[in-house]
């Protein structure tokens, strides 16, 4: 008999099979919610948002709590908006049923995606979860939560109260998980394994571009640096006031916010004297240098920084503000990579320039939008519609704010675009997503299309529906017997139930090892 040999086993790093266990678990859930029927979805989503959305409040301030940043009364907002706000702005909309076009002859058959990780960050935490889960709901997909890990607990609790709101509605076992302690190992082998159908990342620039190396079909955003441009046709009050509550909203967190306000030397110091009404402090030169070496040391964003106040800021930079400064204005000359206040500044800290004329001022946005933005958002307040064009087509970006502040409406929650919390960036941006990510961008279709012949009839389909929703009760996600049923955020492997066709390939695996021992005993 030859001696036997055997290969060192290799160990897999800690959180690898726990991660394989959550997407075996998401993929069951996809497969059976993916038979079911608008009505049942439209029950089970309803019920997930109004979950959240009667803890609004309750989650607003835990997140400000657990990460240190934002507004509380901001976030409630936020909260609705991602919640019951998204499932009334696509009410009446069908990401389930067959799509019959009769004059065209095609019949679209919507197919999600599947199983769905959703990178969070800690910016916009609660409702960032919430978005996400109710555009998974919506086209019948499953969702892996990965929150940021400085708001894991409030993430954690948010999802598990949709969760359970949705499984009472009827949901499959396992539509939605969280991953609640966060690790390298696991995230990695969640998003590069096979059964994951798409990741949709909404964070830093590192986190996106780990998304596009997964291996996966992704969904990323770039960061912004919103350009907002002001001509000597825009109403300065109201444009002031729009600028200071947008920059100010939710401590200037969304990825939205203003960035540099870019101003006709026309009307550049009544502008600052309306900022000043509206609450802005404008840092005089001295000032403005302490605060950029506070919030940019060494050339670099301070994270600290990241949704804490104007004052707090203003505080730690050796400057004494009205207590009730609602933003930072800090005027500079030259739009350069070199100056650090022409970067994205995630805490209300706005730059200012001046321009000789509006044309210049689209030079200089462009400028803006070469050190970092691009694909992302601009603004614009005037009156002059050509103007507007010209300045829309000029920007590389995808969505241009007019005559609004740029926060609420870039994200669609004060203007009529897609309410998102993840934006698109388009090609410009190096995303695969143009727009402000939506229930279609979740879902392909498979199309019918008949001989366009007039002659070839395309009998009607109407009324014929491949999906019907399960008979009785959702069956609990299979474990094996010697396992515990943890329920939501469970950690234990959890295995699908054994078919004959699975049985009868172990037989044949058990087979092929006995057969391979008795060939080694021989020898």
């Amino acid at each position: 008999m030859s001696e036997m040999t055997f290969e060192p086993l290799m160990v897999e790093p800690a959180g690898v099979p726990r991660g394989r266990a959550m997407v075996e678990r998401a993929d069951w859930a996809a497969r059976a919610y993916a038979k079911y029927d608008i009505a049942t979805v439209n029950r089970i989503v309803d019920a997930a948002a109004s979950a959240l959305a009667t803890r609004a409040q309750e989650f607003a301030r835990d997140a400000v709590s657990e990460t240190g940043f934002g507004v509380v009364e901001h976030k409630v907002l936020k909260n609705i908006a991602c919640s019951t706000g998204i499932v009334e702005t696509y009410r009446g909309q069908d990401f389930v049923s067959p799509e019959i076009d009769e004059v065209n002859k095609i019949v679209a058959i919507p197919r999600p995606a599947g199983v769905i990780l959703a990178l969070t960050p800690s910016t916009n935490p609660v409702a960032t979860v919430s978005f996400k889960i109710i555009l998974a709901l919506m086209t019948r997909n499953s969702i892996i939560i990965s929150p940021h890990p400085m708001a894991k607990k409030v993430c954690v609790a948010a999802a598990k109260a949709m969760s359970e709101a949705a499984v009472a509605a009827g949901a499959p076992d396992g539509i939605i998980q969280i991953v609640e302690d966060p690790s390298i190992p696991l995230i990695n082998a969640l998003m590069t394994d096979e059964r994951t159908d798409v990741v949709v990342a909404t964070g830093g620039t590192p986190v996106v571009r780990s998304a596009y190396r997964s291996g996966n079909p992704a969904i990323g955003v770039g960061p912004g640096n919103v350009p907002v441009l002001v001509d000597a046709t825009a109403d300065l009050a109201k444009t002031a006031a729009r600028i200071i509550e947008s920059k100010s909203f939710d401590n200037s967190i969304l990825c939205t916010n203003e960035s540099v306000v870019i101003a006709e030397e026309a009307i550049a110091d009544k502008l600052l004297s309306a900022f000043a009404r509206e609450g802005a402090y404008v840092l005089k030169d001295e000032e403005r240098d302490a605060v950029r070496n506070t919030v940019f040391p060494e050339g670099h964003f301070n994270t600290k920084m990241v949704g804490k106040d104007a004052v707090w800021i203003a505080e730690k930079a050796g400057i004494k503000v009205p207590a009730k400064t609602k933003v930072l204005v800090a005027p500079f000359d030259l739009v350069v990579p070199e100056e650090p206040l022409a970067h994205e500044k995630l805490c209300p800290v706005l730059g200012f320039v001046r321009v000789p004329t509006a044309t210049r001022g689209i030079d200089i946005a462009r400028a803006v939008l070469r050190i970092t933005g691009a694909g992302h958002s601009a603004a614009i307040h005037s009156a002059n519609p050509e103007l507007i064009m010209m300045f829309s087509a000029a920007v590389p970006v995808l969505r241009v704010s007019v005559n609004v502040g740029n926060s609420l409406g870039a994200s669609g929650i004060q203007t009529n675009l897609a309410p998102t919390m993840t934006i698109g960036t388009g090609f410009a941006g190096r995303s695969s997503v143009g727009e402000n990510l939506q229930p279609k961008h979740l879902i392909n279709y498979t199309r019918l299309a008949y001989n366009a012949d007039a002659r070839e009839v395309m009998p009607s389909y109407a009324g014929l529906n491949p999906w019907s929703s399960p008979t009785g009760p959702v069956p609990s996600y299979p474990v094996a017997s010697n396992e515990e049923n943890y329920g939501f955020g469970s950690t234990s492997i959890r295995r699908e139930p054994i078919t004959q066709d699975v049985a009868e390939l172990r037989d044949e695996i058990r087979k092929l090892i006995v057969e391979e021992l008795h060939a080694l005993i021989k020898n």
